[in-house]
């Protein structure tokens, strides 16, 4: 089972990603609605895989994935990144952040999990 950070600040995007993803039986997943409570479950929890939303207060996706790869023995956690502005320019960015894949809201909640599988099973 594949364990997954979550960081998503609107509650039903959040809820629903965390249903659509725990249902598929693929993974694990725990849901947070800001980088800093991100950063506070990495530890206990030990994701494989971060799944980011890139618009947040305070502390946006890309910022929590550099933080969270400051942690000792994170520095290389894969990150997928959800995110409303899709655009070369965008994807360019967040690629160039550390980004293992880009998913464009509004997504199919149905095959989400799948989208995230192809990913994540692009760097094993």
């Amino acid at each position: 089972m594949i364990k997954v950070i979550h960081v998503e600040d609107d509650d039903d995007i959040r809820e629903l990603v965390g249903l659509s993803l725990e249902i598929s039986g693929e993974f694990e997943v725990i849901s947070c609605a800001s980088g800093s409570e991100a950063l506070s479950a990495v530890e206990a929890f030990k994701p494989d895989v971060l799944l980011l939303d890139v618009m947040m207060p305070n502390m946006n996706g890309v910022e929590t994935l550099e933080n969270v790869r400051s942690l000792k023995g994170y520095s290389k956690i894969p990150a997928i990144f959800i995110t409303a502005r899709a655009g070369v320019d965008k994807n360019k960015e967040l690629f160039e952040a550390g980004a293992l894949g880009v998913i464009v809201k509004p997504f199919d909640v149905a095959t989400l999990s799948q989208q995230i599988l192809t990913i994540f099973d692009g760097i094993n």
